[in-house]
């Protein structure tokens, strides 16, 4: 519930509350394939009744609960890029975003300067 409230986005809430989102979208088809049942029986078709029951019903839900699920991956699977790219940053002496600024003057993880170039193309220091 934290999350939710900071205000410079330092964490992701999206992983914590995608599973009750997919829950919540799980209950909303299963509502609407019963009323497209009941629906289908009000017509007094008991034909159209059991054709939308038994084919039209599941295919709609299972498309919809495909693409709300592969919509719902992608969306995790790019957090956990940003989240894992922000780890390497920090660890390769690098500031992640949203941490604080390293002090100036010194090259991240290593000397005052750069390391010379090895290939010999190029000024040498």
């Amino acid at each position: 519930m934290k999350a939710l409230f900071d205000f410079n986005f330092n964490s992701f809430v999206t992983p914590k509350l995608v599973k009750i989102v997919y829950i919540l979208i799980t209950i909303g088809l299963g509502i609407m394939y019963l009323g497209f049942v009941i629906a289908a029986f009000a017509t007094e078709q008991l034909a159209a009744g059991f054709f939308v029951m038994i084919i039209v019903g599941p295919l709609v839900v299972l498309i919809y609960l495909a693409l709300a699920r592969m919509g719902l991956e992608s969306l995790i699977a790019t957090i956990r890029t940003a989240e894992n790219t922000g780890e390497l940053v920090r660890l390769s002496g690098g500031n992640a975003p949203g941490a604080a600024p390293q002090a100036g003057g010194a090259y991240p993880g290593g000397p005052a300067a750069p390391p010379a170039n090895p290939y010999g193309n190029g000024p040498q220091a």
